[in-house]
Order: C-alpha cells, then sequence, then structure tokens
C-alpha cells in the first residue's frame, strides 16, 4: 500500500477534525510554524506536541536546560529518558517512533494533527503504531497571518536593518565615478554587484540581522526578477536593489526594494518608474480589511496597460508585470495573504504584505519598488521610510 494511500488530509469541514494532539518534529531554525509555536530556535529537529490545550517539548540532554529557560511552553521532557525506557524495556527499535509511540501511550493518545510538511517516513512508522494521522494544510496556525503589535514591531526591526542596507548600497553606487566607457569605478575598481552587496549585507549583520540572496541586479538582469545580479554595474541603466533580511533574534523578516540609475535615466525608463510608482499607489488605496487581493492586482495590470506597459510574452519569455503586487511577511519571507492573479482570500486587518509592482523588458531593463504594510480595518500603514529617487 503507498504512502499516499495511509495518511489522511484534512477534512473539508475543519470543524470535524478530531485529534488528539497536534505534533511537529522539525528544527525551529527552518520551520516557522514549530517557531511561531515555541519561540525557540534550535538547529536540529525537536519534537513538539499540544495536549489539551497545553504545549510539550522532547529535547535532548544538549538542548534541554536552554529550552527550559526560553521555550514558551508548558513543560519540556527529557527524550534521554524516554530513551532509556525503551533500553531498559529491551526494544529492538530505538527511534523517534518509538519514543512517541511509548509517550504518547502514557497520554491516551491516539490521533495526531501534523503539518503538511510533516516527515512522511515518520508519518509512516507512526501509522504503523497504530495511529491515526490527519495532515493539515498551510497555515497550521492559522492566527499567525494576524500579527499582533510586538510582531509588527519586531517586523519594523528588521526592516530598518534593510533600510540601512539599502543606504549604503544606494550611498555606494551614487558615490562611484562615470568612465567614458559607461562602467562604474568605486575606490578605483570597478563597481560590481557583488561589492555592493558586500556593503549591504555587512551593515546588516551589524544591525542584527542576516541578509541572504540579497539582489542588485543591473540592466537586463533585473528582468529575471528573482536573479540576484553579478559582475559590472553600468551608467544610465536601472539597478533593482531588493533586500530581505531575518532578524537573528526573533525571526522576522524585513522586505524593501528600490531601483536607481546612476547618472541619467531615459525618458522611457523614467516613464516605467513613475507607472511603478503610481502602481504603488493605486495599491496603497485599496489595501484594507476586506478587500481583494485578486482584484487589487488587475487594477495595477489595467493601469500598466493604460500606460502601454503590456504584459506579454515576447520572444518565449514574459515582459511587463508577471508577478504579483504583494505577499505576507512574517516568519517567513514569503506567506499568506497574497496580492496576485491567484489570490482567494480577503485581506484582514493584522495582515502584513508587501506592495512590489514591478516592470520589466529586455533593452530597458527592470524596475521594482516594494514597501511593507499593515492592513487596518479602515486603510493600511507603511511601515516603510526608505525614500524613492529613480536617479542618483
Amino acid at each position: 500500500m503507498s504512502i499516499t494511500h495511509t495518511l489522511e488530509p484534512m477534512p473539508k469541514n475543519k470543524r470535524s477534525i478530531r485529534a488528539d494532539a497536534q505534533l511537529i518534529v522539525a528544527a525551529s531554525e527552518t520551520d516557522a510554524n514549530l517557531l511561531y509555536a515555541t519561540r525557540f530556535f534550535a538547529p536540529d529537529p525537536f519534537i513538539f506536541f499540544v495536549h489539551h490545550g497545553k504545549k510539550f517539548l522532547l529535547m535532548s540532554d544538549l538542548e534541554i536546560d536552554r529550552a527550559r529557560q526560553q521555550a514558551q511552553v508548558r513543560s519540556v521532557l527529557s527524550l534521554s529518558q524516554f530513551e532509556k525506557s525503551l533500553k531498559d524495556s529491551k526494544r529492538k527499535v530505538i527511534g523517534t517512533a518509538a519514543v512517541l509511540h511509548l509517550l504518547f501511550s502514557s497520554k491516551k493518545i491516539h490521533s495526531l494533527l501534523v503539518p503538511y510538511g510533516f516527515p512522511v517516513g515518520l508519518a509512516e512508522q507512526l501509522r504503523r503504531k497504530g495511529f491515526r494521522i490527519i495532515v493539515k494544510p498551510d497555515p497550521f496556525w492559522g492566527e499567525r497571518e494576524f500579527k499582533q503589535p510586538q510582531e509588527i514591531r519586531e517586523i519594523e526591526k528588521a526592516l530598518r536593518a534593510a533600510e540601512a542596507g539599502m543606504e549604503a548600497g544606494i550611498e555606494t553606487i551614487k558615490d562611484s565615478k562615470i568612465h567614458s566607457n559607461g562602467a562604474l569605478y568605486w575606490n578605483g575598481s570597478r563597481l560590481t554587484s557583488e561589492a555592493v552587496k558586500q556593503r549591504i549585507n555587512a551593515v546588516i549583520l551589524d544591525k542584527g540581522c542576516i541578509a541572504t540572496h540579497t539582489i542588485v541586479a543591473c540592466g537586463n538582469q533585473g528582468c529575471d526578477p528573482h536573479r540576484e545580479g553579478s559582475g559590472p554595474l553600468k551608467a544610465h541603466q536601472p539597478i533593482i536593489l531588493d533586500i530581505f533580511p531575518r532578524s537573528q533574534g526573533s525571526g522576522y523578516w524585513g522586505d524593501i526594494t528600490r531601483t536607481v540609475v546612476r547618472g541619467q535615466a531615459s525618458q522611457r525608463l523614467k516613464a516605467m518608474f513613475q507607472a511603478v510608482l503610481r502602481g504603488q499607489e493605486i495599491a496603497f488605496r485599496q489595501i484594507k480589511s476586506g478587500a481583494n487581493g485578486n482584484e487589487i492586482h488587475q487594477s495595477i495590470l489595467d493601469y500598466f496597460s493604460q500606460q502601454g506597459f503590456e504584459t506579454n510574452r515576447k520572444n518565449n519569455r514574459m515582459q511587463g508585470f508577471f508577478h504579483g503586487t504583494g505577499h505576507g511577511v512574517g516568519l517567513e519571507i514569503h506567506e499568506a495573504p497574497r496580492i496576485s492573479p491567484k489570490a482567494k482570500e480577503r485581506l484582514k486587518a493584522g495582515h502584513v504584505v508587501t506592495v512590489e509592482p514591478g516592470l520589466y523588458y529586455l533593452g530597458l531593463g527592470g524596475v521594482r519598488l516594494e514597501d511593507l504594510v499593515v492592513v487596518t480595518d479602515t486603510g493600511n500603514r507603511n511601515l516603510t521610510t526608505f525614500p524613492k529617487i529613480l536617479e542618483v
């Protein structure tokens, strides 16, 4: 029998779910659901479960003392004690599934609600031991979408670090000299994407955050929205800087994008920049509790088309505005909700979302601007303070 037939999906009617406990086995460094539930950072997988509304951890000797001091749970249990009990009983197999079977049997737990990314092998082992496994799609914790004031403050801290990095990056570009061949020189050497990213990331690290995959993409490189950029930067061409650091202390992310030109932008490029700026304003006017993400995105798409910036496929690649307008930001850099053509959910107060329309055309390059806003009952509040200037 295949595993796809042994794991039970969550019923469509969520009220019909009957599970004795919720279970996550993962590393909280990389699993946002686990970090949200425990507020405890650990690089290696550990066991977390909720039973009768109470949170429990099962930790190794290496992490148990730290977990008891830092984790926001009811109780931290010793993994080694359960492993010793299994050895004393002369069990042939001592592993995570066996430990959980021993633990859950004592608590009369027979059914488990697990997240979509739960380890399939472990789920199969638990099923074979008689547990009913119900898989719940994201969001595992629905309340994660609605940011509390303290969470918004942590996002703002990460965003301030991103803005400091942005300032360093743009100042480096602004301080560069334009050579007669169109190249940019800084401190006597060709200014490269890598050098600007190094400056950005160093400033962000000093602010207690880590920036990975920072984007500094010049000219046609910017036409691939997630291309990080490489090589020499050039004058009179758009340079997209997209920075999204994660706080080392809280795990929350910030996100910001700006587009600049060192030198003079063409009239067409200036028109693109103004259109994208206007696209943001269209979104700002519509974003509020109850707004439809699909409709917001379509409004921007329609405006771009009216301004002569069509979205279509040319020479077997997309051009124009071909990504979503925004996404949620929190303990993940991309999380619910979405502002995009496929957005199904409506925005609600407490959502923190990006507003990042863009336009991309080979030969011109790309333009993208991105701010972070908090959705309110009557509108939204922009958390971003960094200015938007094209020519530097």
